[in-house]
């Protein structure tokens, strides 16, 4: 009869031996853990697919910081839809869709995560050049260039991800204990390269970047106020300051909320390799993928064309001839 209970318990009773053992979460614990996550996996599904419409079909919008802002929308919106509920499945459930499946969440995983921190960087880019070369910018940032950089984000990503699960696609399942698990094989080596591609490098270029850009805001601002510069300059400099200053402003805030989601989680990885088997480091994973739900509401808060573009959307005016050409800014 033990016997019986405790087969009760294994993911696949018939593999007794090699079975893994359910969740020991209580049923009530589950439904409401599932039913929190599934919320916010559905909000960023939906917020973010309307920066995705806003960004596609008003031509007003079609400008090189707004392309960054849809490969990022495009991560995020990836995040809701395929990274949150494995995540969810993984942390409630046993696995039950094979070793093949499991290779294949976890490249998706990379790849998603990958061009995220890639898509902030080139924004961070855009911003410095905005920002310190504005006479230039137009000429340096083009919509061509944004959408090759954007190409570039996304194939680096490409590339990146399968070597890092090319161990699992080779032999899927390497770092699975039991059956019924989702594990990706980890090494210290591994992790080590990781955080170097996908955080230290990446953060540092963030961070140096927006100092330049926060030490060059202020010295504009000064250069205002006293009234010292010259005409053509100040004008240049008005312009920035009413335009280019507040979304520098608006994309600092994304990312340093970005930041204080992304940093945890790679933290505490630098504490326990083995960081997706325990409690804690499953909350820093849900708080980095939390941040893909935040970055929209962020828009929603400081870009007045996203508000306007949601009434165009859910009004269903944009089904109207010649909406593309609705003036949204």
């Amino acid at each position: 009869m033990m016997e019986l209970q405790d087969g009760a318990e294994l993911c696949f009773p018939q593999l007794f031996n090699m079975s893994c053992r359910k969740p020991t979460l209580r049923w009530s614990e589950t439904v409401l853990l599932k039913l929190l996550l599934f919320f916010i996996s559905l909000t960023t599904i939906a917020i973010n697919l309307l920066v995705i419409i806003s960004i596609s079909h008003f031509r007003q919008l079609h400008t090189p910081t707004n392309i960054l802002l849809l490969s990022l929308a495009v991560s995020d919106f990836l995040v809701g839809l395929v990274l949150m509920p494995g995540e969810i499945f993984r942390y409630t459930s046993c696995w039950i869709f094979g070793d093949m499946m499991c290779t294949l969440y976890w490249y998706l995983v990379c790849q998603t995560l990958t061009t995220s921190i890639s898509s902030i960087v080139f924004i961070s880019a855009d911003r410095y050049t905005a920002i310190c070369y504005p006479l230039h910018y137009s000429k340096i940032i083009t919509l061509t260039r944004a959408k090759y950089c954007v190409c570039l984000c996304w194939f680096w990503s490409f590339v990146y991800s399968i070597i890092f699960v090319k161990h699992d696609l080779i032999q899927p399942g390497t770092g699975n204990s039991c059956f019924g698990e989702c594990v990706l094989k980890y090494t210290y080596i591994t992790i080590t390269v990781d955080i170097i591609f996908t955080f230290i490098f990446p953060v540092t270029v963030i961070i140096v970047l927006y100092m330049r850009v926060f030490v060059v805001a202020v010295s504009q601002a000064r250069a205002m106020r006293s009234h010292i510069t010259a005409v053509t300059v100040h004008h240049a400099v008005t312009l920035s300051k009413k335009s280019e200053l507040k979304a520098a402003r608006t994309l600092g805030i994304l990312v340093i909320v970005y930041l204080s989601c992304l940093c945890p989680s790679y933290c505490y990885s630098l504490v326990d390799v083995d960081m997706m088997n325990h409690t804690v480091a499953k909350f820093l994973v849900f708080l980095f993928y939390f941040n893909s739900c935040l970055n929209p509401l962020i828009y929603a808060l400081f870009y007045p064309w996203f508000r306007k573009a949601i009434k165009v959307i859910v009004t269903l005016q944009i089904l109207q001839p010649g909406s593309r050409e609705t003036n949204i800014l």
